[in-house]
Protein backbone atom coordinates (compact mmCIF):
# COMPACT_ATOMS: atom_id res chain seq x y z
CA UNK A 1 0.00 0.00 0.00
CA UNK A 2 1.31 3.65 -1.03
CA UNK A 3 1.90 6.12 1.44
CA UNK A 4 -0.82 8.93 1.44
CA UNK A 5 0.00 12.83 1.75
CA UNK A 6 -1.18 13.41 5.17
CA UNK A 7 -1.92 17.12 6.02
CA UNK A 8 -2.73 16.37 9.58
CA UNK A 9 -2.77 18.58 12.14
CA UNK A 10 -1.32 16.48 14.98
CA UNK A 11 -0.07 13.76 15.38
CA UNK A 12 1.38 14.69 11.81
CA UNK A 13 3.40 13.56 9.27
CA UNK A 14 7.15 11.96 10.24
CA UNK A 15 9.88 12.68 7.44
CA UNK A 16 10.22 9.35 5.61
CA UNK A 17 13.54 8.88 6.56
CA UNK A 18 13.24 8.86 9.70
CA UNK A 19 10.82 6.12 9.46
CA UNK A 20 12.48 4.23 7.75
CA UNK A 21 15.96 5.21 10.12
CA UNK A 22 13.72 3.99 13.13
CA UNK A 23 12.20 0.94 11.11
CA UNK A 24 16.04 -0.84 10.55
CA UNK A 25 16.93 -0.06 14.47
CA UNK A 26 13.50 -1.51 15.81
CA UNK A 27 14.78 -4.98 16.49
CA UNK A 28 18.26 -4.03 17.50
CA UNK A 29 20.02 -0.41 18.28
CA UNK A 30 23.37 0.09 17.73
CA UNK A 31 25.65 -2.61 19.19
CA UNK A 32 23.30 -3.16 22.60
CA UNK A 33 21.06 -5.84 21.48
CA UNK A 34 17.61 -4.80 21.93
CA UNK A 35 15.33 -2.02 20.95
CA UNK A 36 15.69 1.84 22.24
CA UNK A 37 11.98 1.06 23.75
CA UNK A 38 13.28 -1.99 25.81
CA UNK A 39 16.41 -0.53 27.00
CA UNK A 40 17.29 1.07 30.25
CA UNK A 41 16.96 4.94 30.58
CA UNK A 42 19.68 4.98 32.79
CA UNK A 43 21.96 3.00 29.78
CA UNK A 44 24.79 4.66 27.83
CA UNK A 45 23.17 3.97 25.62
CA UNK A 46 20.17 5.90 26.00
CA UNK A 47 21.94 8.74 27.75
CA UNK A 48 24.05 8.94 24.39
CA UNK A 49 20.45 9.19 22.78
CA UNK A 50 19.19 11.79 25.37
CA UNK A 51 22.35 14.25 25.52
CA UNK A 52 22.75 13.55 21.30
CA UNK A 53 19.25 15.36 21.13
CA UNK A 54 19.37 18.11 22.98
CA UNK A 55 22.35 19.20 21.13
CA UNK A 56 20.95 18.96 18.08
CA UNK A 57 18.01 20.69 19.20
CA UNK A 58 20.68 23.42 20.83
CA UNK A 59 22.48 23.76 17.64
CA UNK A 60 19.37 24.05 15.29
CA UNK A 61 17.74 26.75 17.77
CA UNK A 62 20.91 28.09 18.94
CA UNK A 63 19.74 28.21 22.34
CA UNK A 64 22.04 30.38 24.51
CA UNK A 65 24.14 28.68 27.35
CA UNK A 66 21.94 30.05 30.06
CA UNK A 67 18.93 28.25 28.93
CA UNK A 68 18.00 24.54 30.36
CA UNK A 69 16.52 21.97 27.93
CA UNK A 70 13.67 19.64 29.33
CA UNK A 71 12.08 16.14 27.30
CA UNK A 72 9.08 15.96 29.71
CA UNK A 73 5.40 14.73 29.25
CA UNK A 74 1.84 15.60 29.45
CA UNK A 75 1.91 17.43 26.32
CA UNK A 76 1.82 21.32 25.94
CA UNK A 77 -2.08 21.29 27.88
CA UNK A 78 0.05 20.67 31.44
CA UNK A 79 2.41 23.52 30.57
CA UNK A 80 -0.75 25.55 31.15
CA UNK A 81 -0.03 24.58 34.43
CA UNK A 82 3.41 23.96 34.90
CA UNK A 83 4.09 27.98 34.04
CA UNK A 84 1.84 29.39 36.59
CA UNK A 85 2.87 27.22 39.05
CA UNK A 86 6.42 27.96 38.24
CA UNK A 87 6.64 31.59 37.33
CA UNK A 88 3.23 33.76 38.55
CA UNK A 89 5.92 33.68 41.62
CA UNK A 90 6.22 37.39 42.75
CA UNK A 91 3.48 39.52 41.80
CA UNK A 92 1.09 36.84 41.06
CA UNK A 93 -0.18 38.21 38.22
CA UNK A 94 0.59 37.39 34.36
CA UNK A 95 -0.30 38.73 30.91
CA UNK A 96 -1.96 36.51 27.94
CA UNK A 97 -3.10 37.27 24.86
CA UNK A 98 -6.14 35.24 23.54
CA UNK A 99 -5.66 33.37 19.98
CA UNK A 100 -7.56 30.81 19.58
CA UNK A 101 -8.33 27.79 21.79
CA UNK A 102 -5.17 26.79 23.50
CA UNK A 103 -4.70 30.27 24.39
CA UNK A 104 -8.05 29.95 25.89
CA UNK A 105 -7.28 26.80 27.51
CA UNK A 106 -3.86 28.48 28.69
CA UNK A 107 -5.58 30.96 30.47
CA UNK A 108 -8.35 29.27 31.61
CA UNK A 109 -5.51 27.67 34.00
CA UNK A 110 -3.53 30.47 34.80
CA UNK A 111 -6.58 31.59 36.44
CA UNK A 112 -6.18 28.90 39.27
CA UNK A 113 -3.03 30.12 40.76
CA UNK A 114 -3.13 33.94 40.18
CA UNK A 115 -4.18 37.32 38.44
CA UNK A 116 -4.70 36.60 34.60
CA UNK A 117 -4.64 40.33 32.31
CA UNK A 118 -5.84 39.14 28.70
CA UNK A 119 -4.73 42.28 27.30
CA UNK A 120 -6.52 41.16 23.48
CA UNK A 121 -8.31 39.04 22.16
CA UNK A 122 -9.58 37.65 18.70
CA UNK A 123 -12.04 35.91 19.51
CA UNK A 124 -14.67 38.83 17.92
CA UNK A 125 -14.11 37.01 14.53
CA UNK A 126 -13.36 33.50 15.46
CA UNK A 127 -10.21 34.28 15.72
CA UNK A 128 -9.05 34.89 11.97
CA UNK A 129 -6.70 37.34 13.13
CA UNK A 130 -3.92 38.42 15.72
CA UNK A 131 -5.38 41.35 17.50
CA UNK A 132 -2.88 44.41 17.30
CA UNK A 133 -1.05 44.97 20.95
CA UNK A 134 -0.76 48.19 22.52
CA UNK A 135 2.21 48.09 24.78
CA UNK A 136 0.63 50.55 27.04
CA UNK A 137 -1.84 47.82 28.56
CA UNK A 138 1.34 45.50 29.34
CA UNK A 139 1.90 45.09 32.80
CA UNK A 140 5.41 45.84 33.49
CA UNK A 141 4.72 43.82 37.15
CA UNK A 142 3.36 41.08 35.17
CA UNK A 143 5.60 37.61 36.68
CA UNK A 144 5.11 36.80 32.38
CA UNK A 145 3.67 37.57 28.98
CA UNK A 146 2.04 34.52 27.29
CA UNK A 147 1.81 34.04 23.88
CA UNK A 148 0.59 31.27 21.54
CA UNK A 149 2.75 31.93 18.51
CA UNK A 150 0.99 29.95 16.23
CA UNK A 151 -2.47 28.49 16.13
CA UNK A 152 -3.00 25.49 14.78
CA UNK A 153 -6.92 25.10 14.45
CA UNK A 154 -7.67 28.56 13.07
CA UNK A 155 -3.92 29.34 10.59
CA UNK A 156 -3.02 32.50 12.13
CA UNK A 157 0.64 33.39 13.36
CA UNK A 158 2.33 36.15 15.19
CA UNK A 159 4.48 38.02 12.33
CA UNK A 160 6.14 40.10 14.99
CA UNK A 161 6.98 38.98 18.87
CA UNK A 162 6.16 41.73 21.41
CA UNK A 163 8.31 43.89 22.84
CA UNK A 164 7.86 43.03 26.66
CA UNK A 165 10.99 44.41 28.00
CA UNK A 166 11.99 42.83 31.48
CA UNK A 167 8.67 40.85 31.93
CA UNK A 168 9.63 37.27 30.79
CA UNK A 169 8.03 36.08 27.59
CA UNK A 170 6.61 32.90 27.46
CA UNK A 171 5.40 31.02 24.12
CA UNK A 172 3.70 28.01 23.15
CA UNK A 173 5.44 27.32 20.06
CA UNK A 174 3.87 23.79 19.66
CA UNK A 175 2.84 24.25 15.98
CA UNK A 176 5.87 25.91 14.41
CA UNK A 177 8.68 25.23 16.34
CA UNK A 178 11.42 24.43 14.27
CA UNK A 179 9.63 25.91 11.18
CA UNK A 180 11.43 29.58 10.95
CA UNK A 181 14.31 31.06 13.39
CA UNK A 182 13.39 32.31 16.55
CA UNK A 183 15.58 34.71 18.78
CA UNK A 184 15.45 31.96 22.19
CA UNK A 185 16.73 35.06 24.13
CA UNK A 186 13.58 36.99 23.37
CA UNK A 187 12.05 34.13 25.36
CA UNK A 188 12.05 33.12 28.82
CA UNK A 189 10.68 29.74 28.34
CA UNK A 190 9.32 28.19 25.34
CA UNK A 191 7.37 25.01 25.07
CA UNK A 192 6.05 22.87 22.34
CA UNK A 193 4.43 19.54 22.19
CA UNK A 194 6.14 17.61 19.96
CA UNK A 195 3.81 15.73 17.81
CA UNK A 196 4.02 18.62 14.88
CA UNK A 197 7.03 19.42 13.71
CA UNK A 198 9.44 17.65 16.38
CA UNK A 199 8.90 14.10 16.74
CA UNK A 200 5.67 11.62 18.04
CA UNK A 201 2.99 12.62 20.31
CA UNK A 202 4.13 11.78 23.96
CA UNK A 203 6.99 14.45 24.76
CA UNK A 204 7.03 17.93 24.98
CA UNK A 205 10.29 20.00 24.98
CA UNK A 206 10.81 23.29 27.48
CA UNK A 207 13.37 25.41 26.98
CA UNK A 208 13.70 27.84 30.48
CA UNK A 209 16.07 30.52 31.07
CA UNK A 210 17.97 29.40 34.01
CA UNK A 211 16.69 32.24 36.50
CA UNK A 212 12.83 31.19 36.22
CA UNK A 213 13.34 28.11 37.47
CA UNK A 214 13.68 27.31 41.20
CA UNK A 215 10.85 29.27 42.65
CA UNK A 216 8.11 27.17 41.95
CA UNK A 217 4.76 28.02 44.61
CA UNK A 218 5.23 25.89 47.63
CA UNK A 219 2.36 23.27 46.83
CA UNK A 220 3.49 22.73 42.81
CA UNK A 221 3.49 18.83 42.78
CA UNK A 222 7.11 17.33 42.30
CA UNK A 223 6.26 16.30 38.36
CA UNK A 224 5.29 20.22 37.44
CA UNK A 225 8.33 21.58 39.28
CA UNK A 226 11.24 23.19 36.59
CA UNK A 227 13.95 22.96 38.85
CA UNK A 228 13.28 18.96 40.08
CA UNK A 229 13.64 17.89 36.05
CA UNK A 230 16.32 20.51 35.48
CA UNK A 231 18.37 18.81 38.07
CA UNK A 232 16.93 15.10 37.35
CA UNK A 233 18.44 15.45 33.38
CA UNK A 234 14.75 15.11 32.19
CA UNK A 235 14.69 11.73 34.27
CA UNK A 236 12.88 12.66 37.11
CA UNK A 237 11.31 9.56 36.11
CA UNK A 238 11.34 7.25 33.50
CA UNK A 239 11.19 9.69 30.15
CA UNK A 240 9.06 8.81 26.86
CA UNK A 241 12.76 7.35 25.74
CA UNK A 242 11.12 6.38 22.09
CA UNK A 243 9.99 9.42 21.73
CA UNK A 244 13.32 11.29 22.73
CA UNK A 245 14.98 8.32 20.52
CA UNK A 246 13.11 9.71 17.27
CA UNK A 247 12.88 13.35 18.53
CA UNK A 248 16.44 13.19 17.74
CA UNK A 249 16.09 11.85 14.32
CA UNK A 250 14.18 14.66 13.42
CA UNK A 251 16.35 16.96 14.24
CA UNK A 252 19.44 15.00 12.52
CA UNK A 253 16.94 14.89 9.08
CA UNK A 254 16.44 18.66 9.80
CA UNK A 255 20.14 19.03 9.75
CA UNK A 256 20.65 17.17 6.98
CA UNK A 257 18.53 19.71 4.90
CA UNK A 258 20.28 22.61 5.89
CA UNK A 259 18.91 23.65 9.08
CA UNK A 260 15.89 26.18 10.22
CA UNK A 261 17.09 28.43 7.56
CA UNK A 262 16.56 26.08 4.72
CA UNK A 263 13.29 24.63 6.20
CA UNK A 264 11.75 27.88 6.77
CA UNK A 265 12.80 28.66 2.71
CA UNK A 266 11.00 25.70 1.87
CA UNK A 267 8.01 26.08 4.24
CA UNK A 268 7.51 29.81 2.91
CA UNK A 269 7.90 28.05 -0.63
CA UNK A 270 4.63 25.44 0.52
CA UNK A 271 2.77 27.87 2.10
CA UNK A 272 2.70 30.43 -0.98
CA UNK A 273 1.88 27.61 -2.89
CA UNK A 274 -1.58 26.92 -1.22
CA UNK A 275 -2.20 31.07 -0.50
CA UNK A 276 -1.55 31.79 -4.18
CA UNK A 277 -3.64 28.89 -5.59
CA UNK A 278 -6.60 30.06 -2.43
CA UNK A 279 -6.24 34.05 -3.69
CA UNK A 280 -7.05 33.06 -7.28
CA UNK A 281 -9.52 30.27 -6.70
CA UNK A 282 -13.68 30.73 -7.35
CA UNK A 283 -14.23 28.28 -5.22
CA UNK A 284 -11.70 28.11 -2.27
CA UNK A 285 -11.29 30.59 -0.06
CA UNK A 286 -8.99 31.35 2.84
CA UNK A 287 -10.21 31.68 6.19
CA UNK A 288 -7.29 34.26 7.65
CA UNK A 289 -6.34 37.76 7.04
CA UNK A 290 -3.27 38.23 5.04
CA UNK A 291 -0.57 39.57 7.44
CA UNK A 292 -1.27 37.04 10.07
CA UNK A 293 -1.54 33.90 7.76
CA UNK A 294 -0.09 30.94 9.71
CA UNK A 295 2.86 29.47 7.65
CA UNK A 296 2.20 25.43 8.84
CA UNK A 297 -1.82 25.40 9.41
CA UNK A 298 -4.17 26.81 6.57
CA UNK A 299 -7.37 26.81 6.69
CA UNK A 300 -10.19 27.36 3.72
CA UNK A 301 -13.54 26.50 3.05
CA UNK A 302 -15.94 26.69 -0.65
CA UNK A 303 -18.51 28.74 1.60
CA UNK A 304 -20.83 25.28 1.05
CA UNK A 305 -20.95 22.16 3.66
CA UNK A 306 -21.75 20.15 1.03
CA UNK A 307 -19.26 21.15 -1.27
CA UNK A 308 -16.78 20.90 1.59
CA UNK A 309 -17.87 17.60 2.76
CA UNK A 310 -17.71 16.04 -1.38
CA UNK A 311 -13.90 17.74 -1.16
CA UNK A 312 -13.16 15.98 1.30
CA UNK A 313 -14.52 12.73 0.87
CA UNK A 314 -12.31 12.59 -3.25
CA UNK A 315 -9.12 14.30 -1.46
CA UNK A 316 -9.26 11.21 0.99
CA UNK A 317 -9.83 8.98 -2.13
CA UNK A 318 -7.03 10.49 -3.80
CA UNK A 319 -4.66 10.00 -1.13
CA UNK A 320 -4.85 13.50 0.38
CA UNK A 321 -5.41 12.83 3.94
CA UNK A 322 -6.43 14.61 7.32
CA UNK A 323 -7.96 17.78 5.24
CA UNK A 324 -11.31 18.15 7.55
CA UNK A 325 -10.97 21.62 9.60
CA UNK A 326 -11.41 21.69 13.56
CA UNK A 327 -14.64 20.61 14.29
CA UNK A 328 -15.11 24.64 15.89
CA UNK A 329 -14.65 25.99 12.10
CA UNK A 330 -15.37 23.42 9.81
CA UNK A 331 -14.15 23.45 5.92
CA UNK A 332 -10.64 22.43 5.36
CA UNK A 333 -7.15 22.50 6.83
CA UNK A 334 -3.91 21.92 5.05
CA UNK A 335 -1.35 21.20 8.12
CA UNK A 336 2.16 21.65 6.39
CA UNK A 337 5.39 21.28 8.93
CA UNK A 338 8.50 20.56 8.01
CA UNK A 339 8.14 16.73 6.79
CA UNK A 340 5.39 17.66 4.11
CA UNK A 341 7.35 18.10 0.82
CA UNK A 342 6.37 21.45 -1.33
CA UNK A 343 5.80 18.65 -3.91
CA UNK A 344 3.25 17.07 -1.58
CA UNK A 345 1.94 20.24 -1.01
CA UNK A 346 1.84 20.87 -5.65
CA UNK A 347 0.07 17.98 -5.80
CA UNK A 348 -2.90 18.78 -3.74
CA UNK A 349 -2.79 22.13 -5.38
CA UNK A 350 -3.26 20.40 -8.43
CA UNK A 351 -6.40 18.03 -7.01
CA UNK A 352 -8.04 21.14 -6.04
CA UNK A 353 -7.78 22.73 -9.48
CA UNK A 354 -9.33 19.81 -11.23
CA UNK A 355 -11.89 19.39 -8.31
CA UNK A 356 -12.58 23.27 -8.55
CA UNK A 357 -13.15 22.62 -12.46
CA UNK A 358 -15.05 19.97 -12.17
CA UNK A 359 -17.42 21.45 -10.05
CA UNK A 360 -18.08 24.88 -11.67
Amino acid sequence: MQRVYNFSAGPSALPEEVLKKAQSEMLCYGTSGMSVMEMSHRSKDFMSILDSAESSLRELMQVPDNYKVLFLQGGASSQFAMVPLNLMNKNKKADYVNTGAWSKKAIKEAKRYGTVNVIASSEDKTFSYIPELDAATFDKEADYFHITTNNTIYGTRFAELPDTGNVPLVGDMSSDILSKHYDVSKFGLIYAGAQKNLGPAGVTVVIIREDLAGNAMDFTPTMFNYKEHIENGSMYNTPPTFGIYLIGLVLNWLKEQGGVAAIEKTNIDKANTLYNFLDESSLFKSTVAGKDRSVMNIPFVTGNEEVDAKFIKEATAAGFVQLKGHRSVGGMRASIYNAISLEGVQKLVDFMKQFETNNK
